[in-house]
């Protein structure tokens, strides 16, 4: 291939990667702009989807879509914040699933992967096949087992019952095995000989070389579970309970900006979390493919 058609076939891929990138971050960038615009501004744009609530039957008429607003203001800001207490308090219920959900989901998978990874015991490759299995099936296929069970516990209408199943998840054990796989035995067979047990060796060396792993997980995990739907949805039956994916749709009932305002501290979060750990995320999704 001439040095020509090389520059060119590495030209249109840059111009399809980057229509693709238009066509993903369009709605994010259209949500930030719109949340600064003013009540009145969003109705004028988006007048139609107005007409279409109030009006189903109305002939469909055309939006003006604008990115940047002609007035900026933070007033849907400070009305979530500040006049809708509802806001925070379903975001401090997201909190208060999720982060027990992480850190149980470290604790679980980094000591599976290990065991996964470095130990031998009878029927090792079999139950991780099961584990497999189970990470290939579609996430709603256990979701009435899991209601059984809370059911028959009596965790119903309680975090419990969404944070228990959370924790043991296939896939981090299987991102932390494939990571634990690449230590090197000679690391581990050293500090056997120095007298070190498996727990010793998987606090001392095997846990500091996988950082990039956990780091990988917990990231992996806080998207996961931000944004969970159907487990609160089936599990608390008190809206009160409820995270705030599932009040994201309520709060913003009869103005739109608010909705623009709340979708964009929804979605700080998981943008900040991507910023300060997209290496983490780049070297653990690569490094989970070394070894099989």
């Amino acid at each position: 291939m001439s040095l020509t058609l090389r520059r060119t076939s590495i030209a249109l891929k840059v111009v399809f990667l980057g229509l693709i990138a238009i066509a993903v971050l369009f709605p994010v960038v259209l949500t930030v702009t719109n949340s600064f615009m003013a009540e009145e501004e969003i109705g004028r744009h988006y007048e139609a989807l107005s007409a279409s609530d109030t009006a189903p039957s109305a002939p469909p008429t055309n939006s003006d879509i604008t990115l940047v607003p002609e007035t900026a203001t933070l007033s849907q800001y400070g009305e979530v914040l500040l006049l809708r207490p509802k806001y925070l308090l379903h975001f401090w219920n997201s909190v208060k699933l999720t982060l027990p959900i992480i850190l149980g989901q470290c604790i679980v998978s980094t000591l599976a992967g290990y065991a996964f990874a470095k130990m031998a015991f009878p029927g090792k490759n079999r139950l991780f096949f099961v584990y497999l299995l189970t990470m290939l099936m579609p996430f709603q296929v256990t979701l009435v087992p899991n209601y059984l069970v809370a059911d028959k516990l009596g965790l119903l209408n309680s975090y419990g019952a969404i944070i228990l199943p959370g924790i043991f998840t296939a896939f981090g054990v299987f991102l932390m095995r494939q990571f634990m796989a690449c230590v090197p035995d000679a690391y581990l067979e050293a500090a056997r000989i120095d007298g070190a047990g498996h727990i010793r060796a998987f606090l001392h060396i095997a846990l500091p070389l996988t950082k990039p792993g956990v780091a990988a997980l917990i990231l992996l995990s806080f998207v996961d579970n931000w944004n969970m739907v159907e487990q609160p949805l089936l599990f608390l039956g008190d809206p009160i309970s409820q995270p705030l994916s599932l009040y994201l749709a309520d709060i913003a009932a009869g103005s739109r900006g608010v909705a623009f305002a709340s979708s964009v501290l929804y979605m700080a979060p998981m943008v900040l979390i991507f910023l300060y750990g997209e290496e983490y995320l780049v070297e653990g999704i690569q490094m989970s493919g070394i070894k099989g």
